[in-house]
């Protein structure tokens, strides 16, 4: 057998564009959404406040996701991914016109929680396209064959972004402020577009343009629930991300019960940056493919455990070293169920199957959020987190009980088979 290219996707200039694009969107949207949790938290002191950041954003972006998946299958993805971004930068343009202090001091406390929540929940509509607008573009530069090296490459990348990002917000939040932050996010809203101005459009390769909304909706989620597969992964990473939410009660975390204020946040939001660092580089060069299924459930364990560890703890570079182990499981996770939906979505379908994935796992870090923070209301930080992670872990041994064809699931075989073909 030839020997595998790390590299592979690399070699396609607008793939490139697309992960520099990618990141910056990825960077900018997670930075955003951790310097607002910190503002709420900030001034209101209230678990209840900052968990009803997550339920806005949530609503709007899962009653459209399916609806949005259609759009996507039917028009054409870069023009569409444009007006995305555009309507990202608007948001994050008003986010940072309403943390100017004058502007602040001018309005009462409920007036600017208003204006915040209006304009997160308005970011979830926007939401709701960018994920399968992302997925199904990706498929359109690289070839079939490259599919799986350039999941791992994209999935690594939005790993990065999403991490870094709230890493930087909560240095920035110490050295520069909550404004000057938010300004940071709206840069990097114009640099997406910038990576993006440099891929072409593409062709749209359903050949069922104009088929009725009822009836295409009703074909992408047929095609998910009689794909095992698919909705075995995607079902998995929702209920770990959903009870392992410790990222949102992070500011409780560092503020009131390790009391290592902005600086030591941005080193907890940090920490899993780093693992992910390490999945990325190490799956580009050593395959996750082979046994996918047994790595993704051992993967999402370990996930589950890091959370448990990093909420029972008191010392501060135990929690980092917690939040470090879950970026590299929740790396592992990512690009094999990344992979999963690459090899196993046909083209036509990108949209509709990215929209049913963003119901079940992207839609429910803001869940996991509202979840983290009801939880908190109700038995304290310390104990909602260790729920969390336990509940992970027993989704896992479910899981791996209920469903061997899941557990022994092999990539390998589907990865050579795309090779010899081209």
């Amino acid at each position: 057998m030839a020997k595998k290219d790390p590299y592979a996707a690399l070699r396609f200039k607008e793939f490139r564009f697309f992960l520099f694009m990618r990141f910056a969107m990825v960077f900018a949207w997670a930075m955003q959404f951790v310097i607002i949790e910190w503002e709420v938290y900030s001034i209101t002191k209230d678990p209840w406040k900052l968990a009803l950041i997550g339920l806005i954003e949530f609503a709007p972006a899962v009653l459209t996701a399916l609806f949005a998946g259609h759009i996507v299958d039917q028009r054409e993805k870069k023009t569409l991914l444009v007006k995305c971004l555009l309507g990202f930068s608007i948001i994050s343009l008003g986010l940072f016109l309403i943390t100017v202090p004058s502007i602040q001091e001018s309005l009462s406390l409920s007036n600017t929680l208003v204006i915040i929540y209006v304009l997160v929940f308005f970011g979830g509509f926007v939401r709701a396209f960018i994920g399968p607008t992302v997925f199904s573009l990706l498929s359109l530069i690289v070839p079939k064959k490259h599919y799986p090296n350039a999941a791992t490459w994209s999935s690594s990348t939005w790993q990065m972004g999403s991490v870094f990002g709230p890493a930087v917000a909560g240095i920035s939040i110490g050295l520069i402020g909550v404004h000057w932050s938010m300004c940071l996010v709206f840069g990097f809203t114009l640099f997406a577009l910038l990576g993006l101005s440099q891929i072409k459009r593409k062709p749209i390769l359903n050949p069922k343009i104009g088929e009725p909304v009822f009836k295409s909706l009703l074909a992408g989620l047929d095609f998910v629930f009689k794909n095992q597969t698919i909705l075995g992964a995607i079902s998995l990473d929702m209920f770990a991300v959903l009870f392992g939410g410790a990222v949102a009660l992070l500011p409780i975390f560092a503020q009131d019960i390790l009391k290592v204020g902005s600086e030591g946040f941005g080193i907890l939001r940090a920490a899993p940056a780093v693992g992910s660092i390490i999945t990325m580089l190490t799956s580009a060069y050593f395959s996750l493919n082979k046994n996918a299924g047994k790595k993704l459930l051992i993967a999402i364990f370990i996930f589950g455990g890091s959370i448990i560890l990093f909420g029972v703890s008191e010392i501060f570079w135990v929690s980092v070293f917690a939040m470090f182990l879950s970026g590299v499981a929740d790396g592992v996770s990512v690009v094999i169920r990344s992979t999963i939906l690459q090899l196993h979505t046909p083209d036509h379908m990108r949209g509709r199957v990215s929209s049913v994935n963003s119901i079940f796992v992207g839609s429910s870090n803001e869940l996991g959020a509202f979840e983290s923070g009801v939880t908190a209301k109700l038995m304290g930080a310390v104990r909602a987190v260790v729920f969390g992670g336990c509940m992970t872990i027993g989704t896992v041994l479910v899981t791996a009980y209920v469903s061997p064809k899941f557990r022994n699931l092999d990539l390998e075989k589907e990865v050579e088979d795309l090779e010899k073909e081209s």
